[in-house]
């Protein structure tokens, strides 16, 4: 069965597909619109959003989404979003190699391999972990009230509870369910799908994950150090993964698949980026932070950043992330009207919106019958990280200048 490839926001493919099929693909969410083309029989239209990546229907059909941003790009902001302390800059320690992959999904594989393959070039990390068993002898605890409901009066068996070191952590569960995710992912090269099924023999020790529960926990600290890097990485590709879709009045079909939405990347990049920006100025920020417009506490707001004092206490400015271009004019209404709603709530004197691309670095709008100043900034992606990452320095300077004002 033929492969459907479409790009992020382009214009919409007409193609082939059964109407089960489009009727999921329509329900799922993962097209900004899947509706039958009204001029050709048994084809439906398909248009992408913001998510990008590859996806196969329970009935074969492969739909694959490529970004705009390069490859190699994309993974810098996912990089940078989940682990910015390491900087996952170029030729740095972090780095995601995504090799000479330009498509999301080899690319991804093999990034997740290789990160895997450091993590476990030093043996794979054991760890103490509580096991509750039926044995014939007693070590570690008796447990008692499962000892008197199973096995009241006799001895053995007895049932115990005892610490054991053990491969079977959670570091390693979450690297071998990614693997095998990764595994099963349409297009992933045969190259890397025989590194990946090494790995996967390497953690094998490691119980398997069961499909929809939640991931276990792990907590960063000098023994996990050299698996951080896959642990961030396998994480993102199991949250990223298409859960089960059920279009009202069929039965349920699965969609599998790995897909990134470019809009939360984009907000996680600039959130994160600011917020690191922002602490040489000795400021805090916090992200999505609750608010209300009215005074009853029913119209709900969060911003996707609000720059506070050092201490938490008082907010300076407020920022929102739009993965769009701006219009010709420059002007995207409601964007500006959300900003001044943020900024009137918090009391602030100035709002900050951050595109993904635009035709000026930088403009501002001052609002009749109100001190408030609305900035329109443009960060432009196809720049080089480095670049990226000092146009957060200059916002973040914009911002700080805002506590002067204050004090």
């Amino acid at each position: 069965m033929p492969e459907v490839s479409l790009r992020e926001y382009g214009p919409a493919v007409s193609v082939a597909l059964d109407a089960e099929v489009g009727r999921a693909l329509a329900a799922s969410g993962i097209l900004q619109s899947a509706t039958p083309d009204p001029g050709r029989g048994g084809h439906w239209l398909l248009r992408a959003g913001s998510r990008v990546g590859a996806v196969r229907t329970a009935g074969g059909q492969v739909v694959r989404i490529m970004p705009k941003t390069p490859v190699s790009r994309l993974f810098f902001l996912l990089g940078f979003s989940l682990d910015p302390a390491r900087a996952w800059r170029d030729s740095g320690e972090g780095t995601v190699d995504t090799g000479l992959y330009d498509d999301v999904v080899p690319a991804l594989a093999h990034a997740v391999e290789r990160q895997i393959d450091g993590a476990l070039r030093q043996g794979v990390l054991q760890g103490y972990r509580e096991v509750e068993e039926t044995a014939l002898v007693v070590r570690g605890r008796l447990r008692e009230t499962e000892q008197i409901r199973r096995h009241f009066g006799r001895t053995p068996p007895v049932e115990i509870a005892h610490d054991a070191y053990t491969a079977d952590t959670a570091e390693n569960r979450i690297l071998r369910a990614a693997t095998e995710r990764l595994l099963r992912l349409p297009g992933v090269p045969g190259p890397v799908r025989r590194r990946l099924a090494h790995q996967r023999v390497r953690l094998a020790d490691a119980l398997p994950l069961i499909r929809g529960q939640a991931l276990p926990r792990w907590q960063p600290s000098r023994l996990n150090s050299r698996y951080q890097p896959a642990l961030r990485l396998a994480e993102a590709v199991l949250r990223g993964t298409s859960p089960e879709h059920r279009p009202a009045g069929a039965d349920p079909l699965a969609v599998d698949g790995f897909l990134l939405d470019m809009n939360k990347l984009f907000e996680d990049f600039v959130t994160v980026g600011l917020r690191e920006a922002l602490r040489e100025h000795g400021l805090t920020a916090r992200l999505q932070d609750p608010h209300h417009l009215d005074v009853a506490g029913r119209v709900g707001m969060r911003p996707d950043l609000v720059v506070r004092t050092g201490d938490g206490r008082i907010p300076l400015a407020v920022v929102d992330a739009k993965y769009k271009v701006e219009k010709a004019d420059g002007l995207l209404n409601a964007d500006l009207y959300q900003a001044l709603a943020y900024a009137t709530v918090l009391g602030l004197r100035e709002a900050h919106l951050v595109y993904a691309a635009g035709r000026q670095p930088l403009r501002y709008h001052e609002v009749r019958a109100a001190a408030v100043r609305l900035y329109q900034h443009s960060l432009d992606l196809s720049r080089e990280p480095e670049q990226l990452l000092t146009a957060f320095r200059e916002i973040a300077a914009q911002l700080a200048s805002g506590r002067r004002e204050v004090t």
